[in-house]
């Protein structure tokens, strides 16, 4: 009788950015995935959740299927809702009979903005617009469905080699001539997909082996920068005048969703599970660099692990 091969790792919202560093490093890593797409499994749609989970087994799912068109959550709250804390929801009660290990990958926009030290991951949480409100709905849905199994990873601003991001604008623009406005006044933690994969990989472990605390966790790189910082770096790496990027207020740019102005968080220092914090930005930034302007130069991201479906985008 030939013995089953291990359970493997269910990732939604495979297309997207974070969701394909986090099968890279599955695949590197020697763990057997599942690339989740949203025509696979519609995490809204409560049939599709659970046939996707019965048919795969999964010892852990990794949620990246999310709603991050920020502005548009103002005037399409339900579908962010449906999106953010209806898919969670579902994906935890599909979870719980079977004891599969649950990782949501939330957000800073949970807080208000207003701290001027990081926040740790049980200070209250007060969303600004309806992005945030919608995240939060999923955390909480997901703490109280999964008490033992479920675990909450907040992150910020990512950027990666798989999808479009302020980095690879700035990169971009880089490459031009002139000057560019970038708000300096809006703190935060610059996240490499590719270190949150990593930090997601080590976490589900944990979790399997029963060494990873339920709950909250903040998985965003160390130290912190304003926007206008980050760009500057950017095209200090690029090989272009930092002094091109010109300081302006959050208010010379109107959205329609208010922005957290600092969006630090954070992090445990008993490093639980043996969890180490992510490094420091800058170091990500010139490590991730390369394969980013590959990236912004049109070629193609390259090693994901696991089959997507080729109906998505």
């Amino acid at each position: 009788m030939t013995e089953p091969g291990p359970r493997p790792w269910l990732v939604t919202g495979a297309r997207g950015m974070l969701a394909r560093d986090v099968l890279t490093r599955l695949a590197a890593a020697g763990v057997p995935a599942v690339a989740a797409c949203r025509h696979e499994l519609d995490v809204t749609d409560p049939e599709s959740v659970r046939a996707a989970l019965a048919r795969h087994r999964p010892a852990v799912v990794v949620n990246c299927a999310a709603w991050t068109a920020v502005d548009d959550a103002e005037r399409r709250e339900a579908e962010a809702f449906a999106v953010n804390a209806t898919g969670p929801r579902l994906l935890a009660e599909a979870c719980r009979a079977p004891g599969t290990v649950l990782l949501h990958v939330s957000t800073d926009y949970v807080f208000d903005g207003r701290a001027r030290e990081p926040y740790p991951k049980d200070a209250p949480t007060g969303p600004l617009g309806a992005y945030g409100r919608t995240k939060l709905a999923g955390e909480r849905a997901v703490l109280e469905t999964l008490p033992r199994t479920g675990h909450v990873v907040r992150t910020a601003w990512l950027y990666g080699a798989g999808g479009d991001s302020f980095v690879r604008t700035m990169i971009r623009l880089a490459a031009g001539r002139g000057t560019v406005d970038v708000v300096d006044d809006q703190h935060g933690q610059p996240t490499w997909t590719a270190d949150l994969a990593g930090l997601l990989l080590r976490l589900g472990g944990a979790a399997l082996e029963g060494a990873a605390p339920p709950g909250i966790h903040h998985g965003s790189a160390g130290g912190h920068t304003t926007w206008c910082g980050l760009a500057r770096e950017v095209f200090r790496l690029a090989g272009a005048d930092p002094g091109r990027v010109r300081p302006v207020t959050g208010a010379a740019f109107a959205r329609p969703a208010p922005r957290p102005a600092w969006s630090v968080l954070g992090h445990d220092p008993r490093r639980a599970a043996g969890l180490a914090p992510l490094r420091h930005w800058r170091d990500a930034l010139a490590e991730a660099f390369p394969e980013l302007a590959r990236a912004a130069a049109g070629v193609t991201h390259e090693g994901v692990g696991g089959a997507l479906c080729g109906r998505c985008p």
